[in-house]
């Protein structure tokens, strides 16, 4: 299997799966608990159907959107993940060169392998900042502060990791950030050689946005759970997400909000966005996917908030369901996580441009010449 072999997200799950050690590969791929809301958040969208409009003169159609202030070439977003020079030695730059290429939306962890700065300085494209709120109040100051200085377009403030969720294929395979080389994981690194040399010679591995404060993660092998259940504030409230808006002083987006009320507050707060999240499945499994709370959250503060459904988009036919039933565009992680860990920028770039392929398409069958002509008419629940 190679890259010319991989036209859809599966498929290059599939070469992913053969090129990382496991450990590895079952981070990306594992969530909370029987990872039945990693599941649902994609089966979601086979609860209703499109319903395409015919001679409607297509010949040539707009995919842009705008969010968050700034108008993008098609509504899918690539979302911020962490660790992902793990995944591939380009890591973040591979992603972030992609976003360019289409135009569209990219973001950073704070557990981003790259800096802060070096985004600021080479990513012209619109670009955010996932921050996580950490009980060292200096390192959460700090990042905003260096978000500032290099100009960044949005912060997308995490707000459903107040503890870890019960990552059972990590606790499984000892999966800790920077790797941690035991007897039960060796031999999956000493099969996967083409991984271990890129990890081991090219740039060493680190923490850039976190270092300055914390050696956990960086030159303290930890596990996510481990990382998120002792440096993370667990008292963050309404009050603390509406104070790193006023600090922050820009567009400012709310990542795992799942409620009516949530989003409601979201408004209330000054919140430019929401992420209708639920981390990909990887916290409360038994909670309810994005696609599924898109149309009342809609109904409530539409117009109000941009709202982005993040996760489970595995099509482009996906993307144009979440728009018909209220979103203004789409993020996912996985997505192209998946293309990185296979090829690198080569995989990213591929499968970005099968997606918008499929979106331009799909809008094309559907009769319609703009997003906003998607909407609940186009759509018909099972």
């Amino acid at each position: 299997m190679k890259l010319t072999d991989c036209n859809n997200v599966d498929d290059f799950r599939r070469l992913a799966k053969r090129r990382l050690p496991s450990p590895i590969f079952n981070y990306i791929d594992g969530a909370a608990d029987d990872e039945r809301t990693k599941d649902r958040n994609t089966s979601a969208f086979d609860d209703c159907d499109l319903v395409p409009d015919v001679l409607a003169g297509v010949s040539e159609i707009d995919m842009s959107v705008m969010v968050m202030g700034e108008r993008i070439s098609m509504p899918l977003m690539l979302s911020p993940t962490a660790l992902q020079r793990l995944f591939h030695w380009q890591g973040e730059r591979a992603v972030a060169a992609t976003a360019q290429k289409f135009n569209t939306w990219f973001g950073i962890s704070s557990l981003a392998t790259v800096s802060i700065e070096e985004i600021g300085e080479t990513v012209a494209s619109p670009k955010m900042f996932q921050l996580y709120i950490h009980k060292d109040k200096g390192l959460n100051t700090s990042m905003i502060e260096r978000c500032k200085a290099s100009k960044f377009d949005a912060i997308a403030l995490t707000v459903d990791t107040i503890v870890s969720g019960n990552r059972e294929r990590c606790l499984r395979s000892g999966f800790t950030s920077p790797p941690r080389f035991t007897p039960s994981s060796v031999l999956s690194y000493a099969i996967h050689p083409m991984w271990a040399l890129n990890y081991i010679f090219r740039q060493k591995f680190a923490l850039p946005n976190l270092q300055t404060h914390v050696d956990a993660g960086t030159n303290v092998a930890v596990s996510v759970a481990e990382y998120f259940n002792t440096m993370l504030d667990t008292s963050m409230d309404w009050a603390m997400a509406e104070k790193v808006r006023a600090d922050w002083g820009g567009q400012f987006c709310l990542k795992g909000i799942m409620s009516v009320d949530d989003a409601k507050r979201a408004v209330d707060i000054g919140a430019t966005a929401i992420m209708i999240s639920n981390h990909g499945g990887r916290q409360l499994d038994g909670s309810r996917s994005p696609f599924d709370q898109i149309a009342e959250i809609a109904d409530a503060v539409g117009g109000k908030i941009d709202i982005i459904c993040d996760g489970g988009i595995r099509r482009g036919s996906h993307v144009l369901k979440a728009i018909a039933a209220g979103a203004t565009a789409c993020s996912g992680g996985r997505l192209y996580l998946y293309a990185l860990a296979a090829a690198g920028e080569p995989g990213v770039q591929r499968i970005v441009g099968k997606l918008r392929d499929e979106i331009e398409r799909d809008m094309k069958l559907m009769g319609v010449r703009s997003v906003p002509q998607l909407n609940a008419t186009k759509l018909r629940w099972r």
